[in-house]
C-alpha cells in the first residue's frame, strides 16, 4: 500500500520544464544501481498539473531502466512562483551543485520571495505584513541571515554567491558551466569582480535611462543608453580576459603526477589477456560492465550501441575514420573531440554536420573540437605527448569527476584507462574482439577487478 499522498504516474505523462538544470551523470549512475537493488526509495514530486517539481535525477534513472510508472508525491501550487520556489528549495537541499549553480539559485530564490512579499527589506521586522495579490500573508519575512541559515551557509558566503550570480555576464556563465571553474567560489569571485566599476556605471546609466524615458527627455535617454551599452561591453571584455587568465593558469598546472599508478606493462597485459580469453570468448554485440564503465563489442554506429549510451555526456572522443559515421555523437555529448589528419578540417566541416569550433595541435596530433555551445579556446601545455596525453588533456579540460565520456573506437583502451584513473565513467565500443579483449585486460591489470558480462 502506498503512503497517503503518493500516486503512481506514467512517466510519459510527466512534464519537465525547459529551464531545468542539467542532470549529473554520476548521480544518475549511482541511482540506477540503487533502484535496481532497492527500488525507488524516495518518490519524485509533481504539482497538480504533473509538472516536475523535484526528482529529475530519479526520473532520468527510471527512464534509463525502462520503468513505465513511477511513485510521485503530488503537491498543490497556487502559482508559478510557488512551484519554482519549491523546486529551488529541493535542489538546494538534495542536490550536489556547482558553486555557480548554487549562486544562481540563491539569487533567483531571493527575487521570488521579494515578488511574493516574503523577502525582508530594510526597515521590515518579523511583525511586518505584506499583501500578496488580494490576500494578507502574515508569515514572518525572511532576512538574509535566515536565508543563509536555511541553505546551510554563512551570511558572507550567501552574499558572495549572490554577487557571483548577479555580476558575471551571461556569456561568461555559459562558457564556464560544467567546467571546474564553475565549482570554485574563489575563481568565480575573481570573474565577478572583473569589470565591477563598469557594471556599476552601466547600472547607474540604466536607472538614469528609465527616469529620462519616464520624463520624456529623449536626448538624455539616448545618451544614457549609449553609456550603459559601452559599460556593458567593457565589462564583458574584462570578464572574458579574466576567464582566459584563469584557464591559462589551470592548463599550466595540468601535468601528469609521478605518484599516479603506472599503466600495466605489455607482458602483464598479455598474461591477463591470455587468461581472460581462456575463460570467455568475446563475440559481436557483447556488452561488458567494468565496475561502472561499459564496453561494447560491435558496430558503434548501430542502434544497439546508441541505445546503451547515457544522455547528457560531457565529452566524446573519436579518431577519424573513412568513411566517418559518427555525426550522432554531437547529439550525445556537450563536446566532441575528433582526431584528424593534418589539414583536413575544412573538408570535414563541408561534408559533415559537426559544428567545429576550432582545431588544435595537441601532442603532435590534430584535434577538431566540436560543440553546439560556445566554448572557450583551451591552451594545451607543451608537455603533452601521444594519444594518452591528448585524451587526458581533453578529459581534464571538458569534464568533471563522475561525468560520462563516450568513445566509439576503443584503440588500445586509452580512453577507458584515462577515465578509470580520473574518476570518469566511460562508454566505449569497437567492432574488433581482439582490441576489446586487450582493453579489458589492461583494465583488469590496472584495477585488479573482474569484468562482468551483461548481455
Amino acid at each position: 500500500m502506498l503512503p497517503v499522498g503518493i500516486e503512481r504516474i506514467k512517466i510519459a505523462e510527466i512534464k519537465v520544464g525547459l529551464n531545468r538544470r542539467p542532470v549529473k551523470e554520476h548521480k544518475v549512475s549511482e541511482l540506477i544501481e540503487s533502484i535496481r537493488a532497492n527500488g525507488l526509495l524516495n518518490p519524485i514530486t509533481l504539482d497538480q498539473d504533473l509538472n516536475l517539481i523535484a526528482g529529475l535525477h530519479r526520473l532520468t534513472a527510471c527512464k534509463l531502466l525502462g520503468v513505465e510508472q513511477i511513485h510521485c508525491n503530488i503537491i498543490t501550487c497556487e502559482d508559478v512562483n510557488q512551484a519554482r520556489l519549491a523546486e529551488i528549495d529541493e535542489n538546494l537541499i538534495r542536490s550536489e551543485l556547482e558553486a555557480l549553480e548554487r549562486a544562481e539559485l540563491w539569487l533567483e530564490r531571493d527575487r521570488i520571495l521579494e515578488q511574493m512579499g516574503l523577502r525582508a527589506r530594510r526597515g521590515d521586522n518579523q511583525h511586518t505584513q505584506k499583501k500578496v495579490g488580494h490576500a494578507i500573508d502574515a508569515r514572518p519575512l525572511k532576512t538574509t541571515v535566515e536565508l543563509a541559515r536555511e541553505a546551510g551557509y554563512t551570511k558572507r558566503t550567501f552574499q558572495q554567491g549572490k554577487q557571483i550570480a548577479r555580476s558575471i555576464v551571461p556569456e561568461v556563465k555559459n562558457l564556464i558551466k560544467g567546467t571546474p571553474i564553475a565549482e570554485s567560489p574563489t575563481k568565480l569571485l575573481k570573474l565577478a569582480q572583473a569589470g565591477q566599476a563598469e557594471r556599476e556605471r552601466a547600472e547607474e546609466a540604466e536607472i538614469a535611462l528609465q527616469q529620462a524615458q519616464a520624463a520624456q527627455r529623449l536626448n538624455e535617454a539616448a545618451q544614457q543608453a549609449q553609456i550603459a551599452q559601452a559599460a556593458r561591453v567593457k565589462q564583458r571584455e574584462l570578464q572574458l580576459a579574466a576567464l582566459q587568465d584563469l584557464m591559462l593558469d589551470r592548463n599550466q598546472k595540468l601535468t601528469v603526477k609521478s605518484s599516479e599508478p603506472k599503466m600495466p606493462s605489455l607482458a602483464e597485459e598479455t598474461l591477463v589477456k591470455e587468461a581472460f580469453n581462456a575463460a570467455v570468448k568475446i563475440k559481436a554485440n557483447d556488452q561488458w560492465l567494468l565496475y561502472r564503465h561499459l564496453v561494447y563489442c560491435g558496430d558503434t554506429t548501430s542502434n544497439s550501441f546508441k541505445s546503451a549510451l547515457p544522455s547528457h555526456a560531457a565529452l566524446a572522443i573519436a579518431a577519424s575514420s573513412l568513411p566517418w559515421q559518427h555525426d550522432y555523437l554531437i547529439d550525445e555529448a556537450r563536446v566532441v573531440a575528433v582526431v584528424r589528419p593534418a589539414g583536413s578540417i575544412d573538408q570535414f566541416c563541408k561534408v559533415h554536420r559537426m559544428p567545429v569550433r576550432f582545431e588544435l595541435l595537441i601532442g603532435g596530433l590534430y584535434v577538431a573540437i566540436c560543440s553546439r555551445q560556445t566554448i572557450p579556446t583551451p591552451q594545451p601545455p607543451a608537455s603533452i605527448d601521444g594519444m594518452a596525453g591528448v585524451i587526458e588533456f581533453l578529459v581534464a579540460t571538458y569534464t568533471n569527476s563522475g561525468n560520462f565520456v563516450l568513445a566509439p573506437v576503443i584503440g588500445e583502451g586509452e580512453v577507458l584507462m584515462v577515465c578509470e584513473r580520473m574518476n570518469r565513467i566511460c562508454f566505449v565500443g569497437d567492432q574488433d574482439p581482439v582490441r576489446v579483449s586487450r582493453a579489458i585486460a589492461r583494465w583488469q591489470v590496472f584495477t585488479d577487478k573482474q569484468p562482468q558480462k551483461i548481455t
